[in-house]
């Protein structure tokens, strides 16, 4: 049967479809009017033909280490030119699982190109690269209809390199078809990051992928950018948004030399850590550090850093942590060659992780005792249970020997004197009564508002101090809360694995 339409019903009909095309010109897309964002950087930060490009790709995975049980939720991954930052990158893709079928993969970067309030999704067509082409999730439009401070806004998506560098490590990597959500964060705004995780939030699972595309320390020299960039990985690691703020300002108002930032996509990593600092069960891993100086293209006096790092899901593993002799061996090593390169102006040589044992990648606390001629002459430690062990050990070595309050930093000469002392921490455990600590068992952890301190298991003996000796001393003389102050803070047990060069070196 065919429908007939009176004359008066084919011009209104007329002049709808000349307002929609009106509106489609003035912004209002629709799918028929879709333009897919063309590579704007391929042949500059990344080759441009489809062969070199593989080629490239295929060695960066090969050197790359695939280091994490978990497959991680969310990664933050360089987006400078590869010959700087790809070997960085690579290996934090390689952590994913190269068959797992993603419902959803969120790809967030800072606005390089242009300032705006609010984040910009693309959702004009789809995105292209050498390798193909990257089509936008559904979920694109909805995120821009539901949310007020989300646009579909092209403009900034247009020049911008930060998500284009990371399309074709996903097209490689990926065996599984994917879509993305393309985000751009704009302007210098706290709250921008904080609106945006309340809204990605509900998608934090682990169905769905987040990579957060940054670079770390911009021009700094490389001793100077390798420190900076360590401490913004640590204040990730602990995976609080407030900390990682503080860090950020402190080290930007510290007067390092022509540090113009400590990461260009502070905006993108707040927007994580304000979704994961209220997750309990989430943990970051670092994974791989360069800066430019390590290319051979790149200078030593001016540098950019760039970290890979993964935030997974913690397990429960029921297994008792413990070390074997060659895992202390390797530690006591480990702490002394960071001190001798620290000293000596040497570069900072990471260990190949593929060649640790678990033991040694498990996050785990750590102190660094250092001795010259049986007397103390530094030690500090960290109860993190974010960090992995051996990289807990170099930093605590270096901070030893040259950031005890108590000591004037070590010299180069002197390091033939020191003897080295490590002790690995368990878990802390809180207890509610001073009778529960076994003495030359247990370290005291003591925490009130702001105030901690604590004692190793092996203080108690070294001193011969009773129960209320040990506490009293710990309150008064490491938190600063007075001999009883102790008796309203937080009380923390711990043990500790205790070795030293004596036991293995000769």
């Amino acid at each position: 049967m065919k429908i007939k339409f009176s004359k008066a019903a084919i011009k209104a009909l007329s002049l709808f479809i000349i307002i929609a095309m009106n509106n489609s010109c003035n912004g209002q897309n629709n799918q028929s009017n879709l333009s897919n964002r063309k590579p704007v950087v391929a042949g500059s930060f990344y080759p441009a033909s489809k062969g070199e490009l593989t080629k490239v790709l295929e060695e960066y995975f090969s050197r790359a280490n695939k280091t994490l049980k978990n497959d991680p939720i969310a990664l933050i991954v360089p987006h400078a030119g590869y010959v700087f930052s790809g070997q960085v990158a690579a290996s934090a893709f390689k952590q994913l699982d190269r068959d797992k079928p993603y419902k959803h993969i969120f790809l967030i970067g800072s606005s390089h190109t242009m300032y705006f309030s609010g984040a910009s999704i693309y959702t004009q067509g789809n995105f292209e690269t050498p390798l193909g082409s990257v089509p936008i999730d559904s979920l694109a439009k909805e995120l821009v209809m539901q949310n007020d401070i989300i646009t579909d806004n092209p403009q900034p998506h247009a020049q911008e390199h930060g998500l284009e560098v990371q399309l074709p490590f996903l097209q490689y990597w990926l065996k599984k078809p994917f879509s993305i959500v393309p985000i751009i964060v704009g302007g210098e705004s706290q709250s921008t990051p904080k609106l945006l995780a309340q809204i990605l939030a509900p998608y934090f699972t682990s169905d769905n992928l987040f990579i957060i595309s940054s670079d770390f320390s911009h021009y700094p020299s490389y001793n100077d950018a390798s420190a900076s960039d360590s401490e913004m990985e640590q204040a990730i690691v602990s995976n609080s948004a407030t900390n990682f703020m503080a860090i950020k300002h402190k080290l930007e108002g510290s007067g390092i030399n022509n540090l113009a930032t400590a990461m260009c996509g502070w905006t993108s990593a707040l927007t994580l850590l304000n979704i994961t600092e209220n997750i309990s069960d989430i943990a970051y891993f670092p994974i791989l550090y360069h800066n430019s100086g390590d290319s051979p293209y790149g200078e030593k006096d001016r540098v950019v850093g760039y970290w890979a790092i993964a935030a997974v899901k913690k397990t429960t593993d029921k297994q008792e942590f413990n070390l074997t002799d060659k895992d202390k061996i390797f530690l006591l090593s480990l702490a002394r060659n960071s001190i001798t390169n620290l000293l000596t102006n040497k570069e900072v040589e990471e260990p190949d992780q593929s060649e640790l044992s678990q033991n040694l990648l498990a996050n785990a606390g750590a102190f660094v005792t250092l001795k010259e001629n049986g007397q103390l002459r530094g030690c500090i430690g960290n109860f993190s249970t974010n960090t992995p062990l051996y990289r807990v050990v170099m930093s605590m070595a270096k901070a030893a020997a040259t950031e005890d309050y108590r000591f004037s930093p070590v010299t180069a000469n002197e390091l033939k004197n020191i003897e080295i002392e490590i002790s690995v921490l368990t878990p802390l455990k809180k207890i509610d009564n001073i009778s529960e600590i076994v003495l030359g068992k247990h370290g005291i952890y003591i925490k009130k508002g702001m105030h901690t301190g604590t004692f190793l298991p092996q203080v108690a003996k070294e001193t011969g101090w009773n129960i209320e000796e040990f506490v009293g001393h710990c309150s008064r003389d490491k938190a600063f809360i007075g001999w009883d102050g102790w008796r309203n803070a937080d009380l923390y047990t711990y043990e500790a694995i205790i070795f030293d060069e004596n036991e293995f070196i000769k």
